[in-house]
């Protein structure tokens, strides 16, 4: 008995070849391949463009990250030697309008910010206020009549209170100020522009960024600890000894695994030629632009209008 033809075309299929595969290979990263050294950037001589430059309308993604420290920098100085609650009130609003707007945020971070704020100015100046000596308040001065808490011979009066406020406005103030480069700047980001634009040496800069991305993984080594203690039943029960000897079982497998840690991104380095030329080519170019002279000009003039407006009252 003969079996039949079969009927559906023949299609020839595409022969492997060797040398496209071993390409794809390459593209994808074989596995066992040596890592990215961390903290190094690539040394091609391809230029292009900050990735938060595609931040959309964020400006704030879009300035060089020394425009956003040179700018507030001067503000933070001198909002320390104020004593009024206007300067560091408006700083504060001001801070955070910017951030809200020019910043890319998640709506916890915004949250945080637009509730915590408050909260934590008004436990500041609680706490402030009540340190304050009552012998170094001026009879004169607004709210020094005004007893809000009596306990026996201490008085906490409006005057301490309003003390302390300034206190608090004056610390929320220069934390908001350097937000503005904190929540708008990357790490990899300021090096660039610290190497490129004030010349800093890269492996100085290159260096620090390396030893900065230790912190995060500090942190998955410490769950990965913390289970395994877990996964064996450790139990060193309560108390401060059980305390001080949970911390020491858990230090020292973190100080070893940050230790190995260490030697593999030297040797990732030293693989990779690092520190072998006084200078390095970029694949990320960190420019200065007209915008960011704008920027830092602006915020100079607003800054200065700010303060003589509260010296003129």
């Amino acid at each position: 008995m003969s079996i039949p033809p079969d009927p559906r075309p023949a299609v020839a299929r595409p022969r492997r070849d060797p040398a496209a595969a071993t390409a794809v290979e390459a593209g994808r990263g074989a596995p066992g391949a040596a890592p990215r050294s961390v903290g190094t950037a690539p040394t091609t001589t391809g230029a292009t463009e900050p990735a938060a430059a595609s931040g959309g309308g964020r400006f704030l993604l879009r300035l060089n990250p020394l425009a956003k420290i040179a700018a507030p920098l001067p503000v933070m100085v001198a909002v320390i030697f104020t004593r009024d609650l206007l300067v560091p009130g408006v700083l504060v609003v001001a801070s955070l309008v910017l951030i809200l707007v020019g910043a890319k945020l998640r709506a916890r971070t915004v949250l945080f910010l637009l509730v915590g704020t408050p909260l934590v100015i008004g436990l500041l100046a609680l706490s402030f206020g009540a340190w304050v000596d009552p012998s170094r308040v001026a009879e004169t001065a607004p709210g020094a009549s005004v007893v809000l808490v009596e306990i026996g011979d201490w008085r906490y009066t409006a005057a301490a209170l309003l003390v302390g406020l300034a206190t608090a406005l004056r610390i929320v103030a220069v934390v908001m100020l350097s937000l503005i480069t904190g929540v708008s700047t990357t790490g990899p980001e300021l090096v660039r522009a610290l190497v490129q634009n004030l010349r800093v040496p890269y492996r100085i800069g290159y260096t620090t960024l390396a030893a900065l991305r230790f912190v995060p993984r500090f942190g998955h080594e410490l769950e990965v600890i913390r289970a395994a203690h877990r996964v064996r039943g450790v139990d060193h029960g309560r108390g401060p000894l059980a305390w001080f000897r949970r911390t020491i079982g858990l230090a020292i497998p973190l100080l070893a695994s940050a230790i190995r840690h260490a030697e593999r991104v030297a040797l990732a380095m030293d693989a990779r030629a690092f520190g072998a030329h006084p200078t390095r080519t970029e694949r990320t170019i960190s420019r200065w632009r007209a915008r960011d002279t704008v920027f830092v000009i602006a915020f100079w003039v607003a800054a200065a209008a700010l303060f003589w407006w509260a010296a003129a009252r």
